[in-house]
């Protein structure tokens, strides 16, 4: 079954529930009209489905190989690329001083969604690349600019981000890849890095790696790390392609899903040392990094959405074909068999896709903009509450939204029942391909800790509790409608609500007396979060069904509001128990007692 971005529910999530309507009524990005938006949403989405979503069944059956010439990417994905680069789509958000279009993140963030949706290993290619050149543009000096971010921005070359090695992980105190300075302001880098997503391919002439490593007489921990850009290629001056740098991929990982997209093992100087070039300043490398991670973690999020939603369409339309049963409440002739979307628990199990997959949409929509807001916005003020809220909704966006992505991958392969245990139908694919966006740019775990630890305390608190304040509206709102559904939701909304107070008064209590009781109930309490700020998405989309009740399209928004507001809403009172409940039964066990 083939995917076609839902473009009507795209927009409007963007401008009436993620709040980019009223970015543009403050003055920012008025150039981009609802004509223009739907214009670039509509010829993306012939792209998506016409050229990048047939790679995805491609890349599983010829996986991405590594030969002599380095590696190779499955049929079709080269020509695939180059259409896209051509149409100009990797310039989207980048800055018209390099060849950019200067465009929201926020529309590039719903194009991403389409890419990765349309087949998520062909995806991943573009978010490195964003990364790569966000870091650049950031800390670059005006001549690694003007070397690299054109070609970056056009696409005609791609990035990645080199931080795992094999004794590290996550923990970056662990690192151990080395820059030695050469006197001429090159340094030599020499190590392994494992992970790295397009670390070698056939579609560009050229990559830039982003590499960490540490200087000679750094000090230990992250504070000794510097960031480097170590092109595939070097770059003379003229900036044609010089020297073959010493950086190659000496091995792809095998894994579980996206098969398509190259998992490599570098290594920088096996021969000689790979050449590199200092972004920002030594020992500051960290920092230079982040700018692309916490982008990437959105858009990490915005993957977790776009498989769910390509999950979500097959099983849809398996459930209208596939003939089982008798549905309660059919007239159906004698020995016919009805639909199964006619059965309850079936309705029940697309229900839930449906709605998980809206809100996790939202919720990373209004993250895209809130980083908008915070780079756009017109007065200081907007632009200090955007960097606020965005800070606030990343690790929500990335774990809640990835997290949704597997649960409605793994439904998705119940719905077909046996068939869906069966490669062929693909629903096997999206599960497996899903699995592993919990786990990079930062565990779910991670996200969860960076959330009670970091966010949570912005502004001595003032900063979530501005956030729930809206919940709280939206909720009042809906509970006051005439509208008998509305009266649900917002019944639901608030009772959801309190228990997302009661637990986030707690940990803002005891994260600095108790931090490890914190860290004990991270992850419920991310889960808590993020079914809320769900809630609340999907209530605004009912308030906006609810005064318009002739729209069809919005009339389903009521519904699944519902749904969720029954069925989703009610489990945040039970997550505030373990949100809340300390450490002591995580410890009490000894480690030899785990096996007994």
């Amino acid at each position: 079954m083939t995917y076609r971005p839902p473009v009507l529910d795209m927009a409007f999530t963007l401008k009436s529930l993620a709040g980019f309507d009223a970015l543009q009524k403050d003055g920012a990005y008025e150039d981009l009209s609802d004509d223009l938006l739907r214009a670039v949403l509509e010829e993306a989405s012939k792209l998506a489905s016409d050229v990048i979503a047939p790679l995805n069944t491609a890349g599983e059956a010829h996986h991405a190989s590594l030969g002599e010439q380095g590696v190779t990417t499955p049929p079709g994905y080269a020509a695939a690329y180059q259409q896209w680069v051509e149409g100009g789509w990797g310039s989207i958000a980048a800055s018209p001083d390099f060849g950019g279009q200067g465009l929201p993140l926020a529309l590039s963030a719903v194009l991403q969604e389409m890419w990765n949706a349309a087949c998520l290993s062909f995806g991943l290619c573009p978010i490195l690349s964003q990364g790569a050149i966000e870091a650049i543009t950031a800390h670059g000096t005006d001549e690694q600019r003007t070397t690299y971010l054109p070609k970056l921005i056009s696409g005609e070359w791609t990035g990645t981000m080199n931080l795992t090695e094999p004794q590290a992980g996550s923990d970056l105190n662990a690192l151990k890849a080395k820059a030695v300075p050469q006197g001429d302001g090159t340094y030599r880098i020499t190590g392994t890095k494992i992970f790295i997503t397009y670390g070698d391919h056939d579609m560009t002439d050229n990559i830039i790696h982003l590499v960490l490593a540490r200087l000679p007489d750094a000090p230990a921990g992250t504070r000794g790390i510097s960031l480097f850009i170590v092109p595939k290629f070097l770059v003379n001056a003229d900036g044609s392609l010089g020297a073959r740098n010493d950086a190659k991929c000496i091995g792809l990982e095998e894994k579980l899903g996206i098969h398509g997209s190259p998992t490599c093992v570098m290594a920088y100087g096996e021969e000689e040392g790979a050449i590199g070039y200092l972004i920002g300043e030594e020992n500051r490398g960290l920092a230079c990094m982040f700018t692309m991670m916490n982008n990437a973690r959105l858009l990490v999020g915005v993957q977790g959405v776009a498989i769910a939603e390509r999950s979500y369409q097959q099983a849809l339309a398996y459930a209208m074909d596939r003939k089982q049963g008798r549905p309660m409440g059919e007239d159906l002739p004698a020995g016919e068999m009805g639909a199964i979307i006619g059965h309850a628990d079936v309705r029940r199990m697309l229900m839930t896709m449906k709605s998980m997959t809206e809100a996790a949409r939202a919720i990373c929509y209004a993250n895209a903009v809130a980083i908008d807001t915070a780079h756009a916005g017109t007065s200081a003020a907007a632009r200090d509450a955007g960097k606020a809220r965005a800070d606030l909704l990343t690790p929500i966006a990335k774990s809640w939204s990835t997290d949704i992505g597997v649960e409605v991958a793994s439904i998705g392969v119940q719905i077909h029942g046996g068939m869906g245990f069966i490669e062929e139908t693909g629903a096997a694919q999206h599960y497996r391909d899903a699995r592993i966006t919990p786990i990079y740019e930062g565990t779910n775990g991670i996200q969860a800790i960076d959330l009670v630890s970091r966010k949570l305390p912005l502004g001595n608190g003032e900063v979530v509790k501005t956030y729930l304040a809206e919940i709280r509206e939206t909720a009042e709102k809906a509970s006051a409608h005439n509208d008998a559904d509305l009266n649900i939701v917002g019944h639901a909304l608030g009772d959801a609500l309190d228990a997302l107070e009661d637990a986030t008064d707690w940990m803002l209590e005891n994260i600095s007396e108790n931090p490890n009781d914190c860290l004990a109930g991270a992850t419920p309490y991310a889960r808590l979060f993020g079914n809320v700020a769900g809630g609340h998405y999907l209530a605004r989309a009912a308030l906006a069904a609810a005064d318009t009740p002739d729209d069809s399209y919005l009339a389903a928004k009521k519904t699944t509001a519902r749904f969720f507001a029954e069925n989703t809403l009610p489990l945040c009172a039970g997550l505030v128990t373990p949100a809340t409940a300390g450490a002591a039964s995580l410890f009490a066990l000894d480690v030899q007692s785990f096996g007994t």
